[in-house]
């Protein structure tokens, strides 16, 4: 990690990660079921991703809020979806999502798409981005798992595509380490609703 970034934000975020994902992992699996189908329903009527063409989103593992039923209701809706191919430079290539059947296991854990890869510009195409993350600030600042992967990603999308992070409620609102390098988000899409940052 570059030194410039400063040891003593790095540090603090590693502590709310592992904050956040301990509370992810306590999370009743009734709760996460909830969480699935209510942001579907808040996504579906959000006006960026209902009014899109083109969605870039992501498939849900382990304890992330799940998205299978968000992904499944947007090709039903006839969106084009397309999710990230986590590359080994660890960079995001895109790739269509078509249904669970899509999908085959990857390294560090991950589902990809089996298709055609798009490119790393591929994100370019979407009006609407939905990405992961572990928290976010106020100001749309947000916490992701440490790769960089999405920052990288992010800097790609097109000023004013709307870009949203998939949190639950508790995990919208607090304070987050920034490096010079982290891509803030417009919005946050919970259960409860869609949070608009400032």
């Amino acid at each position: 990690m570059d030194a410039s970034w400063g040891g003593d934000r790095s540090t603090a975020k590693t502590a709310l990660r592992d904050q956040v994902l301990a509370a992810r992992r306590r999370r009743p699996l009734e709760a996460a079921a909830s969480f699935a189908e209510a942001v579907t329903d808040v996504a579906l009527g959000w006006a960026p991703v209902r009014d899109a063409a083109t969605v870039a989103a992501y498939v849900s593992v382990g304890s992330e809020p799940g998205t299978g039923l968000l992904l499944d209701a947007l090709v039903a809706h006839s969106k084009r979806v397309i999710v990230p191919v986590l590359r080994p430079d660890d960079d995001l290539d895109w790739a269509a999502y078509a249904g669970p059947a899509s999908l085959a296991p990857a390294a560090r854990g991950l589902l990809e798409p089996v298709g055609e890869r798009l490119g790393v510009e591929a994100v370019r195409t979407a009006d609407v981005v939905l990405v992961p993350g572990l928290a976010a600030s106020p100001v749309g600042e947000r916490l992701g798992r440490g790769g960089g992967s999405y920052d990288r990603a992010l800097a790609r999308v097109p000023a004013g595509t709307p870009v949203a992070v998939l949190l639950y409620d508790d995990e919208v609102g607090l304070a987050v380490p920034t490096e010079p390098h982290d891509v803030r988000v417009g919005f946050a899409l919970t259960g409860g609703g869609v949070a608009r940052f400032l």
